[in-house]
């Protein structure tokens, strides 16, 4: 039965666009027909100066007053005309055309949206049913862009996910090879046992941070992490950061600074764990690349309905146009100094930003170095 062309919107619209409009038309064409004046029965009387006709001998006179009408309905009166078939024929064939037209206008666009379906269940997202729909304006265009809108979004997301599964594999690739190069040292020098457990421990530490890295940033993007929406501090939580950066910040011989305007709380609604990771890692990243005997500033400010912290290096900075592509997986800087990191952290930490609402951005100083600035939406208490 579903192979039958007659279940098919087309031909339902096409069905009760045509019997409504022949609806229309016979009953109006019946209308007309009804009421239409019969010229032997609704004929004037006679002019009254014309007198009294003849009395003839043997017939009875006629009535006086005006002649009789027969009140039957127009239809069935004696002598009455026969139905306008010929235009009943007429209308109907018009209504059938133009039942078959606008049919076919409802269903056009429908049946292209559904082939584009089909081309998108095959792996085929690019956009462009919108732009077949011509000048229409109307709410199955709109359909057609939000179907476009939907297939680029579908298409960048599989081109990001290609794009990281190749860089994940090319990331666990190299400690594999440099483990498989340990074993086979160890098998040709068992003296060097010690020295190469030590690089196998590395080199395990190394993918295990990656992976945990991995497993974060997909359940960030997925939503699997749970949300928690409480009163957070943000100066308080960067005063543990830089508490907990204090030995690395020795150890590069840099200087942390820290600015805040005011005693009074900077309140943020979220995950102070979340949270802390981010600023953690953005102090982190500056003291990796600040140069040696230079200073780290991290700041705190409120205005406009939102808490701004900014975290500044005097390191090399990056070149204008990787202050974006640093936020994407596996990337790194021309002058990145970080021979053991991932290239997943700012990853991280733009992603727990957005799930707080707010978002974060890098620029060059121009005195040098370069400044991340993240923005939250601030609460009261």
């Amino acid at each position: 039965m579903s192979s039958l062309p007659f279940g098919r919107l087309y031909w339902k619209f096409l069905t009760f666009f045509f019997l409504a409009q022949l609806s229309a038309v016979i009953g109006i064409g019946l209308a007309i027909w009804a009421v239409k004046p019969d010229s032997d029965f609704d004929r004037p009387p006679p002019p009254a100066h014309l007198g009294s006709p003849e009395r003839v001998p043997g017939l009875r006179p006629p009535p006086e007053g005006p002649p009789r009408r027969d009140l039957s309905p127009g239809p069935f009166r004696p002598g009455a005309p026969r139905p306008p078939v010929a235009h009943l024929l007429i209308g109907a064939v018009v209504s059938l055309v133009f039942a078959a037209l606008l049919a076919s206008y409802v269903a056009r666009p429908i049946r292209r949206l559904r082939e584009a379906l089909r081309a998108a269940a095959g792996g085929q997202l690019a956009p462009g049913l919108a732009a077949s729909m011509g000048r229409r304006n109307d709410e199955l265009t709109d359909l057609c862009r939000d179907f476009d809108h939907m297939a680029g979004q579908l298409a960048s997301l599989m081109e990001g996910q290609r794009r990281l599964l190749y860089d994940v594999s090319h990331e666990l690739r190299s400690p594999l090879a440099r483990l498989t190069a340990v074993i086979g040292l160890i098998r040709q020098q068992p003296d060097r046992l010690e020295d190469c457990l030590v690089r196998l421990e590395r080199e395990s530490e190394r993918m295990d941070r990656l992976l945990s890295e991995l497993l974060t940033l997909s359940r960030l993007e997925s939503g699997m992490v749970e949300h928690v929406d409480e009163p957070v501090d943000v100066a308080e939580v960067l005063g543990d950061v830089i508490s907990d950066a204090g030995p690395q910040a020795m150890q590069a011989g840099c200087v942390l600074v820290f600015d805040r305007e005011g005693t009074s709380p900077a309140w943020v609604k979220g995950d102070a764990e979340l949270l802390h990771r981010v600023f953690d890692n953005l102090l982190r990243n500056a003291l990796t690349h600040a140069a040696s005997g230079k200073w780290v500033r991290l700041s705190v400010a409120e205005n406009d309905g939102s808490v701004c912290v900014r975290v500044e290096d005097r390191g090399p900075g990056v070149l204008s146009s990787e202050t974006e592509q640093i936020f994407k997986p596996f990337y790194r800087s021309a002058h990145s100094a970080d021979a053991n990191g991932h290239g997943l952290g700012l990853v991280i930490a733009r992603q727990i930003v957005e799930n707080h609402g707010g978002r974060i951005a890098a620029e060059n100083r121009s005195e040098g170095g370069l400044c991340f600035s993240v923005f939250l939406p601030s609460t009261a208490l």
